[in-house]
């Protein structure tokens, strides 16, 4: 097998390519080194990772615009889709966000400071608590997914016209369900 998967055009096959990448280079050095490799999905895990990282810096430059970091924006966030009246329990919060109590305590210590949302008793269960939005963080979060759409419709757009973009998302689920 080779780097490039057959009847797949390389970047000089086509001029709507767009320019090579440290991806490639990558690529290209197994190639030389391991013919017998078939590296077409090193070529896509290898951008999907880097895409991730990159976006995700993207989008916590966007949330510091707002005084909140990435994680913070998540249990927002979380609070936000659940729908009025914006009220989770932590573990439900914690189980969402896959994190551990200790993880969640320290996030909603600061949001709460922040007046972003309370914590009060559940009133079906003494033992236990609830976290809800408040008024503030409610607005807060509408603008931060606002902001962060934003910035990531500056590149999807930019890179993909609408036939490619409707592709993506059900490709990249089937691959992530694979998982």
């Amino acid at each position: 097998m080779t780097s490039r998967a057959a009847g797949v055009p390389g970047p000089a096959d086509s001029p709507a390519q767009p320019p090579l990448d440290a991806v490639d280079a990558i690529v290209d050095q197994w190639a030389v080194c391991r013919p017998d490799l078939d590296t077409v999905p090193m070529a896509a895990y290898g951008r999907i990772y880097r895409i991730a990282q990159a976006m995700g810096e993207r989008t916590e430059r966007e949330y510091a615009r707002f005084g909140i970091s990435r994680g913070e924006f998540d249990v927002l966030a979380t609070l936000r889709r659940s729908g009025p009246p914006y009220t989770l329990s932590p573990r439900e919060l914690s189980a969402t966000l896959m994190l551990t109590s200790g993880g969640m305590t320290g996030r909603l210590d600061k949001l709460e400071k922040a007046e972003l949302l309370a914590r009060s008793p559940d009133p079906h269960d003494r033992r236990a608590l609830r976290v809800t939005l408040t008024g503030s963080g409610l607005e807060l979060v509408d603008q931060a997914v606002t902001a962060g759409l934003a910035a990531q419709h500056e590149i999807f757009d930019q890179a993909l016209d609408a036939a490619e973009a409707a592709r993506l998302a059900p490709l990249l689920r089937k691959l992530l369900a694979a998982h």
